[in-house]
């Protein structure tokens, strides 16, 4: 195990299972923050938008449009472990499907109950490497690039909705030739610097499209359950901007972060305000609805693993003819 290898797991390690008084006190301090950070962030949103209008959508909405945009959240998360096991298949990590499902639920989990700096992508690393004595610097680099193909769909469905609002005075063209050239850049260091995590390149990112479809169906579900019969390109490009957003992880699961954009945004796309509250609120309560499934797992971590076959992880493969 290299040193880089060793600093990952150790890392992970600490924020799995801490061990020292020191840094049991760490990772309390940081949720601590989070919690703070997330207060504060709604104490701001309902200063602006009354939390009794946002509840009155909330009690009277259309919970069949509901249970709709829950439906494919969940869908959405199958189609993400699958995303995720392309890059996984990158490195010669051929998980059996039912397990790499079970340990992205349980990932899915810890997003939420352990909002330290690791969290649930900490924990798959953590798992992949007691397992399959995997190194940790391979798993980090696979689910890094995991995360990378969902941000450039979000890019990409990013500008095709510019081309969809006219408060948006920019020629198409503009956006589209940055998104193209960015996209090139990005296959370039991908494929000079980290060759290995390219082989399924292409699937694993069309796998993220239909993932952030599927999201961006959920929010017209929302919509949908409001009686909403305006113009959704606003709230869907909101959505979108709110989810990058949340790339850092300073809330709670992202909470108070996606309704101060979206209340921010509301300056700037004739959106209705509690509705800009309401759609990431509900957004949030339908992801921890799935991401409480992981809690078996956690009950009952034998499930984890159940019939689960040994892994074919292959030698280091990087002199491979491509």
């Amino acid at each position: 195990m290299t040193d880089i290898d060793k600093s990952i797991i150790d890392e992970v390690e600490d924020e799995v299972s801490p061990k020292t008084l020191k840094q049991k006190l760490w990772n309390i301090t940081k949720t601590l923050l989070k919690f703070a950070v997330t207060t504060v962030l709604l104490y701001f949103v309902f200063r602006r938008v009354p939390f009794a209008d946002v509840k009155y959508r909330l009690l009277h909405a259309n919970y069949w449009w509901m249970l709709a945009a829950l439906v494919c959240f969940f869908v959405s998360i199958i189609v993400s472990s699958w995303r995720l096991s392309s890059f996984f298949k990158s490195i010669n990590l051929k998980l059996d499907p039912k397990f790499n499902f079970r340990l992205y639920l349980l990932g899915l989990f810890y997003n939420f109950l352990l909002p330290g700096g690791i969290g649930g992508d900490g924990y798959k690393i953590y798992i992949l490497n007691k397992t399959y004595k995997l190194p940790g610097r391979k798993v980090f680099f696979a689910i890094l690039f995991d995360r990378l193909s969902g941000l450039w769909a979000i890019g990409l469905i990013t500008v095709v909705l510019i081309f969809l609002i006219p408060q948006i005075d920019i020629h198409i063209g503009i956006p589209l030739g940055i998104f193209v050239a960015a996209s090139a850049v990005y296959y370039f260091v991908a494929y000079k610097f980290f060759r290995e995590y390219t082989h399924y390149f292409f699937a694993g990112h069309a796998k993220a499209v239909v993932v952030q479809g599927f999201q961006v169906l959920a929010i017209v579900f929302i919509l949908l359950g409001q009686d909403f019969t305006g113009k959704f390109s606003p709230y869907l490009l909101s959505f979108l901007i709110s989810a990058l957003a949340t790339i850092i992880p300073i809330s709670i699961g992202g909470a108070g972060i996606r309704e101060t954009v979206f209340t921010q945004l509301t300056k700037v796309f004739p959106m209705d305000s509690t509705l800009a509250v309401f759609l990431p609120g509900s957004f949030y309560v339908i992801s921890l609805l799935v991401a409480l499934l992981g809690v078996y797992y956690v009950i009952r971590p034998s499930r984890l693993q159940e019939g689960l076959p040994k892994g074919e992880v292959a030698e280091d493969d990087s002199n491979e003819k491509e």
